[in-house]
């Protein structure tokens, strides 16, 4: 008989891009692996890691870029952060604009009214170092955004003129597409791997809990062999109950872009590229000051840090 092994987890805030960990809710797989997960209610972005640092909660789930930042500004201890389970390898995020913007080009951000996610800072600062990495002047562009609107405040502000390009996640770009004046302008994951969301805990609770967090990192592996082989309305159907507020066609549709773009890893494993790619998007941007090495964020699964 399997001995169980008890953890709580903390949802981050709710978004369609979280569905791997919807979905391992929903099938009870840590369950079938002898895991026992204490779900703890969404709040705020990031807004578990302090429990994480103090102990009170042993697992959550966000950017690694909360790792990187914590690695940039505190010294290294046992409340320091780590990462393992990755579970969004390319940016989920998308600039939507109408359809009378031909041939974009994000050159063309210099002249045009451009809003920024305000809910996170990950979507700019990746968005930021791909504008550089075509030579662009990021601080004259930065000099027309738009900031403080939240993403439906964007689409809103789109309709009624005052705003070029809005930047988006699923729903909300499926919602915006669905009107045949808008279009698809630049999507974050043509970029390539930007490893976006993993596990967090902290060191001390990896020494503490590695066994049961090295099993539920193999129980994320079954999961995304699951997902790559099912439709989105199949998906769709086990996460519903988590977006009780959106239509089945627009949950689905979501779902069917960022299967069909690569958003979801197909395997737990980190990626060293992907993890180097974040770095340096959040040093570019200032977010942090040195870029942060992957060996001192990630840990071998196989064994505690000391």
């Amino acid at each position: 008989m399997l001995s169980v092994m008890k953890l709580t987890l903390a949802e981050n805030f709710r978004a369609i891009f979280y569905t791997p960990f919807y979905l391992l809710k929903a099938l009870g797989l840590a369950e079938q692996a002898g895991l026992e997960l204490q779900w703890l209610p969404p709040g705020s972005p990031g807004g578990a890691i302090d429990a994480i640092k103090n102990g009170s909660v042993d697992l959550t789930w966000g950017g690694p870029m909360r790792v990187m930042k914590d690695h940039d500004t505190t010294p290294c201890n046992g409340q320091s952060l780590l990462c393992f389970g990755e579970v969004v390898s390319r940016d989920p995020f998308f600039l939507v604009g109408k359809k009378t913007l031909e041939r974009f080009e994000l050159a063309q951000l210099r002249q045009l009214r451009l809003a920024l996610v305000s809910e996170v800072p990950t979507p700019w600062l990746c968005l930021q170092a791909d504008l550089r990495d075509l030579g662009l002047n990021v601080p004259e562009i930065e000099a027309s955004l738009k900031r403080g609107l939240t993403m439906p405040e964007q689409i809103e502000a789109l309709k009624a003129g005052t705003l070029d390009i809005a930047q988006l996640f699923e729903p909300l770009a499926s919602e915006a597409l669905s009107d045949p004046a808008y279009q698809l302008l630049y999507a974050g994951h043509t970029r390539g791997p930007t490893v976006y969301t993993t596990l967090i805990c902290s060191r001390d609770g990896w020494d503490k809990h590695h066994v049961a967090f090295t099993a539920l990192n193999q129980v994320l592996g079954t999961l995304q062999s699951w997902m790559q082989a099912q439709t989105p309305a199949i998906i769709a159907a086990h996460v519903q109950s988590f977006f009780p507020e959106l239509g089945t066609q627009l949950l689905e549709r979501a779902i069917a872009r960022y299967l069909h773009h690569g958003i979801w890893a197909h395997s737990p494993e980190m990626s060293q590229t992907g993890f180097d790619r974040l770095s340096y998007s959040l040093h570019s941007g200032g977010f942090i000051r040195t870029q942060i090495d992957f060996a001192s964020c990630v840990t071998p699964l196989d064994q505690p840090t000391r």
